[in-house]
């Protein structure tokens, strides 16, 4: 099984084709097979995502499962991992200069 993704132009959100569109949930994507150079070379020319590519996936009852654990992590969004998400800058710490 192949996917199409990409990140969506407005807000960089993960995306997956649907056949007829884009959407945010992997579960929604479908098995582009040999269409999916078509179809993203289409998809990227009509600047619809950003960088779409093709990766490898496998079908289950709740949908298709990237296989690649890196598409596994992109596929379940920025908050996967809470504690490694980049923290504003303290203002009390004020501006240093190296």
């Amino acid at each position: 099984m192949k996917l199409l993704t990409g990140n969506d132009l407005a807000s960089g959100a993960v995306t997956w084709w649907t056949g007829n569109g884009w959407s945010i949930h992997v579960e929604d994507a479908v098995d582009v097979g040999e269409s999916g150079d078509a179809i993203l070379h289409a998809e990227e020319g009509a600047r619809r995502v950003n960088a779409p590519y093709i990766i490898e996936a496998v079908s289950t009852p709740e949908g298709p499962r990237p296989a690649h654990i890196k598409d596994r992590v992109r596929a379940l969004g920025p908050t996967v991992r809470p504690d490694l998400t980049l923290k504003p800058a303290d203002p009390a710490a004020g501006d240093w200069v190296i």
